[in-house]
């Protein structure tokens, strides 16, 4: 059979491995890609570290695909080869279950698909996704632009637009980092009042180049009470992963204000008292699906909005995946595999 090159993580804690693999052929209501470029996103630790029970290993991480749709399943329609296409997080649902019949897909109890943890993801040259995971792709982005869109930047836009801020009201971003700096050029082309929170004064120049219209220093000011100042937040995008830093800015949020959470803290402590005067709210926040994939991407393209990446090859995904998870790459990191 002919063979491809794929980054697997043999066991639970074990390191990613370059090995060649037969190429999969895709099954009924599947499709292959030939991948071209993977953003190596934070959640990939689930399966290198084995935090998700189930994982079937080994396993090949990577929910951030972008590539070449070159073989096609039984029973899948509106999908050909040669069209260009991404799958994110999201790999697709059961179908049979209560929640799925009612269309609220991330509660589904049976067997709601992930990218890269339940199956197998895009570090490698070809994978098989389910044909509801498949988004289109506009012409106009490169798959190395649109690869962190499928994860990083679905969370952040689809996350925003559902909030229920209106053009001009005020909305902060807490964290410059890979989902932060994208959280900030889609407040600002949405038209919210946009105020990025971060550490340090010299993310000040970065955060009006993203399109803040302000920038707090959470360490030499109070986040909460600069906000205050300003009228309070309508939401605040929480893209950090430190639940004290979240707790800090609950006290910016406006009368009926949101604290949305799309970062992976492990914990937060809040007040209940904190919530009662101004009826404020925290919430989380998934990605979202193929359709909102699709969204993300055309929105991102008729914007201007861009993914900031550092680029590695397929077989330096080790080292990649390192520089993501010591924080030191600025913004996101991609594979190319094409």
């Amino acid at each position: 059979m002919p063979k491809m090159r794929a980054v697997q993580v043999p066991h639970a804690g074990g390191p990613l491995e370059i090995v060649e693999r037969d190429i999969p052929e895709p099954g009924p209501g599947q499709v292959r890609l030939k991948v071209q470029a993977c953003g190596v996103c934070h959640s990939d630790s689930l399966t290198k570290e084995g935090h998700m029970p189930g994982i079937m290993y080994p396993r090949v991480p990577g929910h951030e695909v972008v590539g070449i749709v070159d073989a096609v399943g039984a029973g899948v329609a509106g999908w050909k080869p040669g069209q260009q296409a991404g799958v994110g997080w999201n790999g697709g649902y059961c179908g049979y279950c209560d929640n799925c019949r009612r269309g609220d897909f991330f509660a589904c109890t049976t067997a709601t698909y992930i990218t890269g943890v339940t199956s197998d993801g895009g570090y490698a040259e070809y994978m098989i996704a389910r044909a509801e995971a498949v988004a289109r792709l506009p012409e106009g982005l490169s798959p190395v632009e649109a690869a962190p869109l499928m994860c990083a930047g679905v969370t952040t836009y689809n996350c925003l637009r559902n909030t229920g801020a209106r053009p001009g009201e005020l909305v902060a971003v807490l964290g410059l980092g890979g989902l932060g700096h994208l959280g900030v050029q889609y407040a600002a082309k949405m038209g919210f009042k946009t105020v990025a929170i971060a550490r340090g004064q010299d993310k000040a120049a970065l955060a009006t180049q993203l399109g803040a219209s302000q920038y707090i220093d959470s360490r030499a000011q109070d986040p909460a009470k600069e906000l205050q100042k300003l009228g309070g937040a309508k939401v605040i995008l929480a893209t950090v992963t430190a639940g004290d830093a979240m707790a800090a800015v609950v006290g910016g949020l406006g009368v009926r204000g949101t604290l949305m959470v799309v970062g992976a803290a492990m914990s937060m402590q809040i007040a209940p008292i904190q919530l009662l005067g101004g009826c404020t709210a925290i919430k989380g926040w998934y990605s979202g699906t193929s359709i909102d994939s699709q969204d993300t991407l055309a929105f991102s393209l008729q914007t201007g909005v861009r993914s900031m990446n550092e680029v590695f090859p397929l077989d330096r995904a080790s080292e990649g995946y390192e520089r993501m998870m010591s924080g030191d790459a600025r913004f996101r990191v991609v594979l190319s595999v094409a």
